[in-house]
C-alpha cells in the first residue's frame, strides 16, 4: 500500500495583492495617507463585499420568506445561503444559527429568553473583569429582575485570567459563566475550550463573546464546547448590523421568542400564537438581507485567505507594534499576555488619550481612546483611559513606522 502524500503548505499571501482589496484603504486624512488601527473596534470592507450589497439592491431586492415571485425567492435563498455559509465557518449545524445585529442582541437574547426564565434568588452569575459591556449589563439586568447576584472572576497584572481563582469560583450555586474568547483591551486570548469544559463538569452554562476572535483566527465551535457563542459581522470584514447567536439546539427549542412579529410564527389568532422552530423564532420582522449578502462573501474571502494564515500574519503585526512601543520612553502597555491578539491598549506619560488620538489623527493615524467599553477592567488597572491600536492583516510593517514617527511628533507637540 502506498504511503500517504505528504501534506503540502499553504501557498505564501500576497499581502500586497490583500491589501488593494480594501477601496477605503487608499484615501487620505487630514492630507495624509490613513493609517487605520481600530480594527478592533470595526474592520474594513473588501471591494467584494462592498459590490455584493450593492449587487442585492440592484438585482433581487425583496424581503425574504413572504414572497413567492423570483425575487423574494433570490433574496430567500441568499439569506439562507449566509446562514450556511456561516455555520461551514464555525463547523455547526445551520439550524442552530440565529442570525441578528450583532453580539449585544445576541447576548441580550441568551439573558431575555434563556437567563431570565429561569435563574432565581440564591443563583450566581459568572463573568470575568475583562468583559465588554454588552457581556456585563444584560447579566446585571437580569439579575435584579431575578435576584441573582453577579460574581467577578479576577485576572492577573498581565492581562490573564486567574485560572486558580476562577476554579474556587465555580461553586454550586453558578448557573451560567459568560467569557470573553479575546479580550477587546487586553488582547488576551481565553483558553475557552478548557474553560467551557471545566464549567460542563460543573453543570454551569457557558455564554462565549467571540466578537475579537472570529474575525482573527480559526474558530471550531464543536471543539470549543460552549453553551452560546456570540459573534458580530462588522468586525470581520463584512456589514454593519450582522452577527449571529450559535446555541445549542436543546437550548433554542427551550427558549421563549424574544421579540413578537412577523417570520417568528407558524400561525396567529386572537387566541394564541404558534411560534416557529428555532432558529426563524428568534428572528421577527424583517432581517438585514443585504448585510448577510455582503457577511456571507465576507466569509468567502476571509476562508479565501486562510484564518490560520491571518492569524499569523497579525501575530507578525503585533510583535512588530509591540517592539516599537517597548522602544519609546514613557509609553505602558496594558496587557501582556502570551500569544495574545493584535490589540494594543497603551498609555503615554503626561499625555491624555484623547489629546493623544486627536493629535495622531492630525497625523492620518486612526487609533481609538477611552475606555473601550471596559470601564471595570480600566479600573484594576487604575487609568481613566488608554489609546488602543489593534492592527489587521491588511495593514503593514510600514503603516507601524508611520504611526511611531506620528506618535514621536505629538509628544514633541504636547511636550
Amino acid at each position: 500500500m502506498s504511503s500517504p502524500a505528504p501534506a503540502t503548505a499553504a501557498p505564501p499571501v500576497d499581502w500586497a495583492r490583500v491589501r488593494a482589496d480594501f477601496p477605503l484603504l487608499e484615501r487620505t486624512v487630514h492630507g495624509k495617507p490613513l493609517v487605520y488601527f481600530d480594527n478592533a473596534n470595526t474592520g474594513q470592507k473588501p471591494a467584494a463585499v462592498i459590490e455584493a450589497v450593492d449587487g442585492y439592491y440592484r438585482h433581487f431586492n425583496a424581503n425574504v420568506s413572504r414572497a413567492v415571485h423570483q425575487l423574494g425567492s433570490e433574496a430567500t435563498e441568499a439569506y439562507e445561503g449566509a446562514r450556511k455559509r456561516l455555520a461551514r465557518f464555525l463547523n455547526v449545524r445551520a439550524d442552530e444559527l440565529v442570525l441578528c445585529s450583532g453580539t449585544t442582541f445576541a447576548i441580550n437574547l441568551v439573558a431575555y429568553s434563556w437567563a431570565l426564565p429561569r435563574l432565581k434568588a440564591g443563583d450566581t452569575i459568572l463573568v470575568s473583569r475583562m468583559e465588554h459591556h454588552a457581556n456585563i449589563v444584560p447579566w446585571q439586568l437580569v439579575a435584579e429582575r431575578t435576584g441573582a447576584t453577579i460574581r467577578v472572576a479576577e485576572i492577573h497584572e498581565d492581562g490573564t485570567l486567574d485560572r486558580e481563582a476562577l476554579a474556587r469560583a465555580m461553586t454550586p450555586d453558578v448557573k451560567l459563566f459568560a467569557i470573553a474568547h479575546v479580550s477587546n483591551l487586553l488582547g488576551t486570548v481565553n483558553p475557552v475550550r478548557e474553560l467551557c469544559r471545566e464549567a460542563r463538569r460543573r453543570g454551569i452554562v457557558t455564554v462565549v463573546d467571540g466578537s475579537q476572535a472570529v474575525p482573527h483566527r480559526p474558530v471550531d465551535l464543536q471543539a470549543i464546547g460552549c453553551d452560546f457563542y456570540a459573534f458580530t459581522g462588522h468586525k470581520m470584514c463584512g456589514p454593519t448590523g450582522t452577527g449571529a447567536l450559535w446555541a445549542r439546539r436543546e437550548h433554542l427549542e427551550a427558549m421563549p421568542p424574544f421579540l413578537g412579529g412577523g417570520e417568528m410564527i407558524r400561525e396567529v389568532s386572537f387566541d394564541g400564537t404558534v411560534f416557529n422552530d428555532p432558529p426563524h423564532r428568534f428572528e421577527a420582522g424583517t432581517p438585514n438581507i443585504a448585510g448577510f449578502v455582503g457577511l456571507s462573501t465576507a466569509v468567502d474571502y476571509l476562508d479565501a485567505i486562510g484564518m490560520a494564515s491571518i492569524e499569523a500574519r497579525e501575530a507578525d503585526l503585533l510583535a512588530y507594534l509591540t517592539t516599537a512601543l517597548d522602544a519609546e520612553p514613557g509609553v505602558r502597555i496594558l496587557g501582556r499576555a502570551p500569544d495574545k491578539a493584535a490589540v494594543v491598549s497603551f498609555l503615554v506619560d503626561g499625555a491624555h488619550a484623547h489629546d493623544l488620538a486627536t493629535l495622531l489623527d492630525l497625523e492620518g493615524v486612526a487609533v481609538r481612546s477611552g475606555q473601550h467599553c471596559a470601564h471595570p477592567l480600566l479600573q484594576f488597572y487604575g487609568v481613566a483611559a488608554t489609546c488602543r491600536a489593534s492592527p489587521a492583516f491588511y495593514n503593514t510593517h510600514a503603516e507601524i513606522d508611520a504611526f511611531i514617527a506620528a506618535l514621536r511628533k505629538v509628544r514633541r507637540l504636547l511636550g
